[in-house]
C-alpha cells in the first residue's frame, strides 16, 4: 500500500515553499513541528510572526511595482484591519513593517493607545475608523482627534458626521463608506454597511463642503466576498471609481480611495490566485477610469486582515483515539473541539489545509476527525479540494498529530477567546515561533491551556 507521502505528491505540486517533510514529519516554514510539540504538547495553536511580515511585504511590492508600470501617480497605503487579530504580538509584529491601522470597534482605539505609549505606533499613522458607531466609539474618536491622532473616520450614516463638530481638533478629515451591492446570489442587493450612491453628493454638499471642520478626504469601497477575477468585482469597483470622479470634480480636498480588504488566503494545497494579475488590473482600471474623467488618480488604501495574520496560524492536535462506528466510518478523535477552537470549520464550513505532522512513511485510509464536544457538528470530514480526509493508518503504540494550518485570522475573536466554550472544553495553549535576523527559531509560550479556575471566575463560582 502507498504511504501517504505519495497521496500528497500525486495529488499535489509537493513540496511547497512553505510546507516539507523532512524524516517523514512536517515542516511549516522551516521550522520542525515535531520539536514544537515535544516541547509544549497538544491542543496547541502557534503563530508564526515572520509570515505577517512577509505578506505586507509582498503587497507593498505588487502595488508598488504595479504602479511603476502603469506611471501611476498616486501612492499606496497599507492598512492592518484590526479585527482579523486583536492579539498584541500580531499588532507589533505589523507594525515593524511601516503600516497603518483600520479599526471597527471603540475598543480598537485603546489598543491604538496602548501601542502609542509603548512606542510602537506615532500619531502620524493613519487610524481609519470603520464600522456602524456607537457613543462610546465616537467619544473615544474624539478623544483621539483632539490629541493630535491622524484619526480618519469613516462615515456610515448621514448623521454620523454630527458628532465631529465638537472636538479640538482644528480640521477632521472624514471619509465615506459607499453600501456596495452585493452579489446576485445574496439574501438582499445592497450592504447594511456605508452610504447609498444617491447619498454621496447631497451629503458632501449639505455637511462638508461649506463646513471649515470638515474635510472629504476619502471614499471607501468593500466587497464581501474579497478582490476576485469576477465580473461582479471589476463592474462595482468602476461603479465606485466613476462616483469618485463625479466627486472629485466638485471636491478638491478628496485625494483618496480605500478599497477595503479582500486578498483571499491559501486554504487548499491546490490553491492559485493570480495575485499580481489582479492588482495590475485594479491598478489599471483606477487610472483608466480617472483618465477617461480627466481626474487626477487617486492614493490607494487597502485594510488586508486575513491577508496580513492568516497564514502564521495554525492548530495541533493529537489523536486520542479511534472509533469505529460501523463497516466503514472511521472516527480519529481529537483532543480538541472544532466547534470552539476552529469555530470558522464549523460554522461557515471553511476549510483550512490539514495534514499530519508525523508518520508520513505509513499507509494512509479515510477518517472523519471528531472533536470532544458533546455536538454532532463537531467534526471534520471533507477537504477543499477532496471529498474526504485521509491521514496515515494509527498502528498501536503511535500516536498521530495533525495540523490546520492558515488559521490566524478570526477564530480566536470568533470563539470567544479566553471565555466559556461549548462543553467547557478550554482555549488551548498558544505559542508563538519567531527568527532572529541569523535565522534561527525562537519559541514563547504567550497563555498557557485555559484552567478550570479561570472558568468559574467567569460562571461566578469563584
Amino acid at each position: 500500500m502507498k504511504s501517504y507521502i505519495d497521496l500528497i505528491e500525486q495529488t499535489f505540486e509537493f513540496p511547497t515553499p512553505e510546507f516539507k517533510v523532512k524524516n517523514n514529519e512536517l515542516l511549516f516554514n522551516g521550522v520542525p513541528l515535531m520539536d514544537i510539540i515535544r516541547e509544549y504538547g497538544t491542543p496547541m495553536k502557534i503563530t508564526y510572526l515572520p509570515k505577517i511580515t512577509e505578506h505586507i511585504q509582498y503587497s507593498k511590492e505588487l502595488f508598488n511595482n504595479a504602479m511603476k508600470k502603469f506611471k501611476y501617480e498616486g501612492e499606496y497605503v497599507y492598512c492592518y484591519c484590526t479585527k482579523s487579530s486583536h492579539f498584541s504580538f500580531v499588532l507589533e509584529e505589523a507594525l515593524k513593517n511601516d503600516i497603518h491601522i483600520e479599526t471597527s470597534s471603540a475598543f480598537d482605539l485603546p489598543i491604538v493607545k496602548a501601542l502609542y505609549k509603548k512606542k510602537k505606533f506615532t500619531k502620524k499613522q493613519y487610524v481609519i475608523c470603520n464600522g456602524y458607531k456607537r457613543p462610546l466609539y465616537l467619544q473615544y474618536i474624539n478623544e483621539m482627534l483632539s490629541d493630535g491622532f491622524r484619526i480618519i473616520p469613516v462615515l456610515d450614516n448621514l448623521e454620523e458626521i454630527d458628532a465631529y463638530q465638537h472636538n479640538k481638533a482644528e480640521v477632521v478629515e472624514v471619509g465615506i463608506r459607499i453600501a456596495a451591492d452585493e452579489e446576485p446570489n445574496f439574501e438582499f442587493y445592497t450592504s447594511r454597511l456605508g452610504v447609498r450612491y444617491s447619498d454621496i453628493v447631497p451629503l458632501y454638499k449639505e455637511k462638508i463642503r461649506d463646513n471649515p471642520k470638515f474635510k472629504l478626504k476619502m471614499l471607501h469601497f468593500f466587497i464581501n466576498t474579497g478582490i476576485k477575477d469576477t465580473a461582479y468585482y471589476w463592474s462595482e469597483l468602476s461603479r465606485f471609481m466613476y462616483k469618485y470622479c463625479e466627486l472629485k470634480k466638485m471636491c478638491p480636498d478628496l485625494d483618496t480611495v480605500d478599497i477595503g480588504g479582500g486578498f483571499p488566503i491559501q486554504l487548499s494545497l491546490s490553491f492559485q490566485y493570480d495575485y499580481k494579475y489582479m492588482v495590475e488590473q485594479i491598478i489599471e482600471n483606477i487610472q483608466w477610469i480617472c483618465q477617461k474623467n480627466n481626474v487626477p488618480v487617486p492614493h490607494i488604501f487597502t485594510e488586508f486582515g486575513s491577508f496580513t495574520v492568516g497564514e502564521s496560524g495554525a492548530v495541533i492536535y493529537s489523536v486520542i483515539g479511534q472509533k469505529l462506528q460501523n463497516d466503514k466510518e472511521l472516527w480519529y478523535m481529537i483532543d480538541g473541539s472544532f466547534i470552539t477552537q476552529l469555530p470558522d470549520a464549523w460554522g461557515i464550513n471553511q476549510k483550512f489545509i490539514l495534514l499530519p505532522i508525523n508518520n508520513w512513511d505509513k499507509p494512509y485510509q479515510k477518517v472523519h476527525l471528531g472533536g470532544l464536544t458533546c455536538d454532532s457538528l463537531d467534526y471534520y470530514s471533507t477537504e477543499a479540494n477532496l471529498s474526504e480526509v485521509f491521514l496515515p493508518i494509527v498502528e498501536n503504540g503511535d500516536t498521530q498529530y495533525v495540523g490546520f494550518f492558515h488559521t490566524g485570522a478570526y477564530q480566536e475573536s470568533v470563539g470567544g477567546y479566553g471565555g466559556i466554550q461549548h462543553c467547557l472544553v478550554p482555549a488551548p495553549k498558544h505559542v508563538i515561533i519567531n527568527r532572529d535576523k541569523k535565522g534561527n527559531i525562537s519559541t514563547q509560550l504567550f497563555a498557557p491551556e485555559q484552567d478550570s479556575d479561570s472558568m468559574l471566575k467567569i460562571l461566578g463560582y469563584k
